[in-house]
């Protein structure tokens, strides 16, 4: 069934009565320990998820936390009033910044001001921002203090992160002040409210009050209700042929009338549902490798409760190896190609490092990597306030309710865009008094999931320490983890304005392998990354098989295509999958028969 706009993850009924095993404690293997197969699952369907109050009981002392703590906003709050105090030691800063303000403010008053938007701000595209004088000297005003206060900041002088937080800080404060978040000084908003005899504004406080109640105070981002999982999302052809307490592996059926003989296993991020990679159909990744004859197997993440706050790495390593050895007795491949995104790439290369260690690399042939930081001392947003005081109020975030909530992640991020991602929202929803858009993908963005408590804690220390990139510097399964032990090829992808992993941070991972490593950069964003089908108009991508130690270096050199990464892509992983065969007529095997049909049920707790 679908749900109201802002109400509860998009599900279908899932009361069946049927219980999954008790979590199991992480494995203990030691280095040298053989991996041991995976113990065959009962073919029952998992106990239906818990009800949304029991979820919920737990929540109200996480929720004194809010989602500004976990990214910081409240030492960026601090951050704009140490401005003020920094103007009296500096006051060469002031006297460079003051008068080129002042003059502009002076022609804005006579109408002699030519400041204007930067080419792409859709803010203000109202024609009344040019053609009345009262909104056009709002814009141009509001225009000068930003780009003021920014050169206030630069002309401090102050060095390192210290100025890069201010400067968030300082953009998060401008954009919350644009003339566009506020009825008055918005003319579309004003317009509708005439146009609809005050409808707009009944409407815009009935979608504010909703979204308080049901979103946690953030505008919606999309109109969840044409949305089905099974239906039109998540509805490639397949089976669930292998189930424990942690993940489902789903088969896909073959859509082409011959296979590659190597299959690949895609990781998706424990974050999120997988189903970014099967979008509606034709925007499907999974549809667009089994159309070319690629043997398909996903899993699907169990999305935790605090039943299983105790979870870690070693939980999810262990999961996926258990799923390439499910693999390998289906299709008769002695080894898989894996793929991983963002936390399934960590995860992907934990497993690989993993199983190098037991001198058993030869499992995994080839590897791919998207929008994934394996180096996570990145110079981006999401890591301005890494400091060792916010890392541990996040973790204090998790510790009452045994998970860390989605939504919690959710708001993080958005903040991280506030135009894009909050601010565009607010005025389509609450002041111009209109749905949110019926868009796959954000239905998918939605459609959060939890983290248990000890490996978010885990995410934090490894985030801290930097841990993946020393050789020794964190343990998985009784193991040491060293990623210059992966021999495979890896195929590295990224996106040029990926605010979440930016794309010279993703590219480190071809330095810190030891295989062949092939970077692809993407002209889009994080999820746009992701989601490339070849239809979609004006994508393209960056490739240089050379792989120098310096990513502007990689990029000086690169060469633009025009197209979707995911055909460059397709046609390295066909190389490296092996001779072609008839495709099988059924999912499965005699050991591992067909469970339930995909998408399964964990995607749907």
């Amino acid at each position: 069934m679908t749900t109201p706009r802002g109400g509860t993850p998009l599900t279908k009924n899932t009361e069946n009565g049927h219980q999954v095993p008790p979590p199991r404690p992480p494995a203990k293997t030691a280095a040298k320990a053989p991996v041991k197969a995976p113990v065959k699952a009962p073919v029952k369907a998992p106990a239906k998820a818990p009800a949304k109050a029991q979820v919920q009981a737990a929540e109200p002392a996480a929720r004194k936390l809010s989602p500004f703590d976990l990214l910081g906003l409240r030492e960026t709050a601090g951050a704009l009033r140490f401005l003020g105090q920094v103007a009296k030691h500096h006051p060469q800063a002031v006297v460079r910044t003051v008068p080129g303000l002042g003059q502009e403010l002076v022609k804005i008053s006579f109408g002699k001001s030519q400041v204007a938007p930067e080419k792409g701000d859709k803010r203000f595209g109202d024609p009344a921002w040019q053609q009345n004088p009262l909104f056009r000297a709002t814009m141009q005003t509001y225009l000068t203090w930003g780009s003021g206060l920014e050169r206030y900041i630069d002309n401090l002088g102050l060095p390192g992160m210290g100025v890069e937080r201010l400067r968030f800080g300082a953009v998060l404060l401008r954009e919350a002040m644009a003339p566009t978040n506020f009825f008055a000084t918005n003319p579309a908003a004003v317009k509708r409210w005439y146009d609809t005899g005050g409808g707009s504004v009944r409407r815009g406080l009935a979608n504010w009050v909703g979204d308080l109640r049901h979103n946690h105070g953030m505008p919606s981002m999309v109109d969840r209700r044409p949305f089905t999982i099974g239906e039109n999302l998540a509805a490639s052809p397949g089976s669930v042929v292998f189930r424990n307490e942690v993940c489902e592996l789903i088969q896909y059926k073959p859509q082409h009338e011959t296979v590659y003989e190597r299959p690949i296993l895609v990781v998706p991020p424990q974050v999120n549902k997988y189903y970014a990679l099967d979008l509606s159909p034709g925007r499907s990744l999974f549809e667009y490798l089994l159309q070319r004859g690629i043997q398909v197997f996903g899993i699907s993440w169990r999305n935790p409760t605090r039943e299983q706050r105790d979870w870690t790495w070693d939980t999810y390593v262990r999961a996926t190896i258990d799923a390439i050895e499910v693999i390998g007795e289906i299709s008769g491949s002695p080894d898989v190609n894996i793929m991983g995104g963002c936390l399934g790439g960590m995860t992907a290369a934990l497993a690989q490092a993993h199983l190098a260690a037991l001198g058993e690399e030869h499992r995994i042939n080839s590897s791919t990597m998207f929008v994934t930081l394996l180096d996570t001392d990145a110079k981006g947003r999401m890591f301005l306030f890494a400091t060792p005081q916010l890392l541990e109020l996040a973790k204090k975030v998790s510790r009452p309710t045994g998970v860390i909530n989605g939504w919690q992640l959710g708001s993080t991020f958005a903040w991280l865009r506030p135009n894009d991602l909050v601010w565009n929202y607010w005025v389509n929803n609450y002041l111009l008094g209109q749905d949110p858009p019926a868009f796959d993908i954000l239905a998918w963005n939605g459609d959060t999931t939890r983290l248990p408590t000890a490996f978010h804690r885990q995410m934090l220390d490894m985030l801290a320490g930097n841990q993946m990139v020393h050789p020794g510097g964190m343990t998985v399964l009784g193991t040491p983890i060293d990623l210059s032990r992966i021999t495979t090829d890896t195929y590295v992808a990224a996106g040029l304005t990926d605010h979440i992993t930016p794309w010279q941070a993703c590219y480190q991972t071809t330095q810190l392998v030891s295989g062949d490593a092939e970077f692809v950069l993407c002209s889009s964003g994080h999820i746009q990354t992701v989601v490339a089908d070849p239809k979609h108009r004006g994508l393209g991508y960056f490739v240089n098989p050379a792989t120098p130690p310096s990513a502007d270096d990689w990029l000086a050199a690169a060469e633009r295509h025009e197209g979707s990464w995911w055909e460059h892509w397709v046609r390295w992983l066909a190389e490296r999958s092996g001779e072609q065969s008839e495709a099988p007529h059924a999912l499965g095997s005699t050991r591992y028969p067909p469970i339930q049909a995909a998408p399964g049920s964990y995607v749907l707790q």
